[in-house]
């Protein structure tokens, strides 16, 4: 048997003990060095113009060596994308944002376009407005907290050129009629999200506006007590109906139908069609649809003014005096004979001075259909004019008939 002395014990426990130095000393070598070569700034460009690489190295002005880049790009392309700058450095999204950030803030260089289409171009005004108007689309969803119906628009008009260059006239149309559906979506909805879509194509001007709410029909219904949608949708298409009666005069959606050429509103399980081209108004079933969906459109080329449409409807007080009754929507089961359809048609009028009945569409009427309109309503309310067209002959009868006995 073999003994060591403690003299060689304490050799071998002083040579592990080093080796053990040596290995940590290494991985902490390793680690210097790793450290330090993730702080040198090394950026492969990619030369566009003469197909060549080169390598910028600095280790202690790398951030200046990111904006270089940036604005490089810029000089050559004209744009620059914020990918583009991120696939040349290998650097984070978040982190080369940060400069794209200070750029902007700098107003060296503004941001078109968003998601997959966005990009960087020098903040110039000629630069920004030649961007700007190229862009003919927009979607957007909006989160509904301090909305703002005016700014919205704005954004579309000085950010996009779906607005750039059109009549007078049209683009008044288009100002009114989106702030004020929007405005209903803001106000009236109950949504958490809006979204947001216009659009200018070849031969006209188009706006979606989509919430996700109670829905419009719903609404009314509920709060008006009504029987149906159908019923809501009657009263809507009357003019000055409004849940919130002390803070809106339910005017907006009766002059936005009469300035569009197409709208529909769409909800629940009812779409509602303005169609001016034919001068007509349809009702078409449809699936469920939760909350709201509104589309107008308008001919790039239209000549309808604002203006003259808003006189058609109201007095010399520019008061809203005036609407429009379209019989052929009270229809039901039976054709239009009972006085409680003409009440229900009547309903909420002697709010105004004129009311035009338009029998478009109706084939004829019943005796106490007619009576109930045009000798016991009109002896209530003496004041206020009846006016009716498109009458067939059976039904331009009764309405004589009637108005004989009063």
């Amino acid at each position: 048997m073999k003994f060591q002395s403690s003299g060689s014990k304490t050799s071998v426990r002083f040579i592990r003990a080093w080796l053990t130095t040596c290995l940590q000393l290494q991985y902490i070598y390793v680690r210097i060095v790793a450290n330090f070569l993730r702080t040198v700034c090394l950026q492969v460009v990619y030369n566009l113009n003469n197909n060549e690489h080169y390598i910028v190295a600095n280790t202690l002005e790398y951030n200046m060596d990111v904006k270089s880049l940036i604005l490089e790009y810029l000089r050559k392309n004209g744009e620059v994308r914020s990918f583009e700058i991120i696939k040349a450095t290998g650097f984070s999204r978040t982190y080369v944002d940060r400069f794209f950030r200070e750029l902007r803030e700098e107003g060296v260089l503004t941001l078109i376009g968003k998601a997959n289409k966005a990009k960087y171009i020098p903040a110039t005004e000629k630069r920004v407005i030649r961007e700007s108007i190229s862009i003919k689309r927009i979607h957007n969803i909006l989160t509904n907290k301090n909305l703002s119906e005016d700014k919205v628009y704005s954004r579309i008009k000085t950010r996009t050129g779906i607005i750039y260059g059109l009549s007078e006239n049209v683009s008044g149309i288009v100002e009114y009629a989106f702030c004020e559906m929007l405005n209903n979506a803001i106000e009236h909805s109950s949504s958490e999200k809006i979204e947001v879509k216009m659009e200018r194509k070849l031969e006209n001007v188009m706006f979606e506006i989509r919430d996700y709410g109670v829905g419009i029909y719903n609404n009314i219904r509920i709060k008006l007590n009504l029987e149906n949608d159908m019923d809501a949708i009657q009263d809507l298409i009357k003019g000055k109906l409004s849940t919130s009666p002390a803070s809106h005069s339910g005017e907006g959606i009766f002059f936005t139908s009469r300035v569009s050429e197409i709208l529909t509103i769409q909800s629940s399980q009812k779409k509602l069609i303005f169609d001016n081209l034919v001068e007509d108004i349809f009702i078409r079933n449809v699936n469920n649809t939760k909350g709201t969906r509104v589309v107008f459109s308008i001919s790039l080329d239209s000549t309808k003014e604002l203006r003259e449409i808003f006189d058609r409807f109201t007095d010399d007080h520019y008061s809203f005096s005036k609407t429009e009754v379209f019989i052929k929507l009270y229809e039901k089961d039976t054709n239009y004979i009972s006085r409680s359809q003409a009440r229900r048609v009547m309903t909420g009028l002697e709010k105004f001075k004129t009311i035009i009945l338009d029998f478009k569409g109706v084939a004829t009427l019943g005796q106490a259909f007619a009576d109930e309109i045009f000798r016991v309503w009109q002896g209530k309310y003496p004041e206020i004019a009846i006016i009716y067209k498109n009458t067939a002959e059976n039904v331009i009868f009764m309405i004589r008939r009637a108005l004989a006995g009063s």
